[in-house]
């Protein structure tokens, strides 16, 4: 009984130096404008520097003012949880064609802080080294206290850019030598600040970022998805008649009537935006349509089975089919490009599309050993 009563008491009382312990890691973590910076061997008169809350999901703080005439000094703090931390300067409040300031400290070594020039959306776009910011020598620098990454620099300029980006980078990735390149980021925002007042509002995207997503979305599942499992219900699904005939038929329809609401989309997509390089995609995304339509209204003429003229309109309807599923996945990956979507479009649409493949190749395969079994 006393032991028992005694293990008890060594428990709770373990258990309490355990939660002081962990209150005491997140306290230190977490930080404020309130809270007092803890570095000491800044170039700069600390006192100066106005406080905001960058980023208040991820605890981002940065603290800046202009210290000299056109040198503007600059302090981000963020939690260290083994990421990269990064700030961007945009002069249209969009990713990219910015200049960004990314730094990160491993746990087995030093800590270390690049310019990038945020050329694309993919990694290989993203440059060190690189950008239009004139950062003051020696006053780049990264280091972690309590728990949290400060990253310091100095930029010269009249005033710099008000639209900023805050990244946060992929759990225990650090960029390495020779390259330095950077993955892609967990997360990002967007604000726009007012040096003078300390002001800021949060940036929602880009005024047509919705409709461009739009677009993509209802191209890539009418003519890259629906469209491709018509034609495997077409082919393979035949033995249960008429179910596969209307199947089909919805399938089809609801696929063509999603790609035309994407290129709709495009379209006016292209007219809001002027946009001076989709000329080969608009033709393509055309082209498709029309092929479509053709699809549909071969419906309305298809002939009776035992009519003669039944093999021309199944070599026309099925040759055409392939051609356009063949157009529409090469337009959908042109498409990602242009818009510099990243690779995570890539990746999502090619699995789709690979697994597609592999159903059609299946199916084929057992239709094919099914033959050989009825000879």
């Amino acid at each position: 009984m006393k032991m028992n009563l005694y293990s008890s008491v060594s428990f709770i009382f373990f258990t309490l130096i355990a939660l002081q312990c962990l209150s005491l890691t997140i306290q230190q973590a977490t930080e404020s404008c309130s809270s007092t910076l803890p570095l000491n061997d800044l170039t700069f008169n600390s006192s100066l520097l106005q406080c905001l809350e960058a980023w208040t999901s991820q605890n981002y703080i940065l603290r800046y003012a202009r210290t000299l005439e056109n040198t503007w000094s600059f302090i981000l703090s963020a939690p260290d949880s083994s990421v990269f931390i990064g700030i961007g300067f945009s002069t249209n409040g969009q990713m990219v064609g910015s200049s960004a300031i990314v730094g990160w400290l491993p746990p087995d070594g030093l800590g270390q802080a690049k310019q990038y020039f945020l050329g694309g959306q993919s990694p290989s776009e993203v440059m060190p080294d690189q950008g239009d910011l004139v950062i003051v020598n020696g006053s780049l620098k990264i280091e972690s206290v309590s728990s949290r990454l400060y990253m310091s620099f100095q930029l010269t300029a009249e005033k710099p850019r008000q639209s900023l980006l805050y990244a946060k980078g992929p759990a225990g990735f650090f960029p390495f030598s020779p390259g330095f390149r950077l993955r892609e980021h967990q997360a990002m925002t967007t604000t726009t600040i007012n040096y003078n007042t300390g002001s800021q509002s949060v940036v929602k995207g880009s005024p047509y970022s919705k409709l461009r997503k739009t677009h993509g979305l209802m191209n890539m599942i009418g003519w890259g998805i629906l469209i491709i499992i018509g034609a495997i219900v077409a082919r393979h699904m035949k033995q249960w008649e008429p179910t596969w005939f209307y199947s089909h038929i919805a399938i089809q329809i609801t696929g063509f009537l999603l790609g035309l609401t994407g290129i709709i989309c495009g379209l006016v997509l292209e007219n809001r935006t002027n946009a001076n390089n989709v000329s080969t995609h608009k033709a393509l995304g055309i082209t498709i349509l029309v092929m479509g339509g053709l699809q549909v209204l071969a419906l309305l003429a298809r002939p009776d089975k035992e009519s003669k003229y039944r093999i021309y309109w199944n070599w026309y309807h099925h040759n055409l089919g392939r051609a356009m599923i063949i157009l529409a996945i090469s337009n959908i990956f042109y498409g990602i490009h242009l818009a510099k979507a990243g690779s995570s479009w890539n990746i999502g649409y090619g699995s789709a599309v690979g697994v597609l493949a592999l159903a059609a190749i299946g199916v084929e395969i057992r239709k094919f050993l099914n033959n050989i079994t009825l000879f």
